[in-house]
């Protein structure tokens, strides 16, 4: 159960401010109706957390324990630094002839490739060795932040994403420290 708490809080944080929360307002906004953004937002985070757990099951048994802590510390450290970098509104999916549900779960499919979610779950995955349960946090945790962006999407837009992004970065960076020191036994 552990797995589920940290990749709840995880994707959570990771995806506060993000790019998939950018996209999650401007679709809300573009179409005028939350339901099919949500829903599609919950089926592209599904997709997205299932894939990266899966990677990180099959992943925990081909490396020693102490390779997984370091893979979570750079899977944080990640996090951390594109957090710092990142935070401008991707531009898949606006120009796309289908509905809300269709363009919202393939535009955040796509954007969500890759990035600092996916290796955060698989990383965690690889450490406790549990898909369902990290992919079940990380569905979790990537729908609780992208909530409030569609259904506040035009009081969001003015907030301070930046900062908080920013602040979620720095924190991640420091716990990506820790767990490098801690599985590297330095103290």
């Amino acid at each position: 159960m552990d797995v589920l708490l940290a990749t709840f809080l995880a994707a959570a944080l990771a995806e506060t401010g993000d790019k998939t929360q950018l996209l999650v307002m401007a679709l809300a906004a573009r179409y005028g109706r939350t339901g099919p953004i949500l829903l599609g937002l919950a089926l592209a985070a599904l997709a997205g957390s299932l894939a990266a757990a899966f990677a990180g099951a099959w992943l925990h048994d081909l490396v020693t324990p102490r390779a997984t802590a370091l893979l979570v510390a750079l899977a944080l450290a990640f996090a951390g630094v594109s957090g710092l970098i990142g935070g401008q509104r991707p531009e898949v999916g606006f120009h796309w002839k289908t509905g809300a549900l269709i363009t919202a779960a393939a535009s955040i499919f796509i954007v969500e490739l890759g990035d600092k979610t996916q290796l955060l779950t698989a990383a965690l995955a690889a450490q406790f060795d549990s898909l369902f349960f990290a992919a079940a946090g990380a569905t979790a945790g990537m729908v609780a932040a992208n909530v409030p962006a569609a259904l506040l999407a035009d009081r969001l837009a003015t907030a301070p994403l930046r900062q908080a992004r920013v602040g979620i970065a720095v924190l991640f960076l420091v716990a990506s420290f820790v767990v490098a020191v801690i599985s590297l036994e330095l103290i």
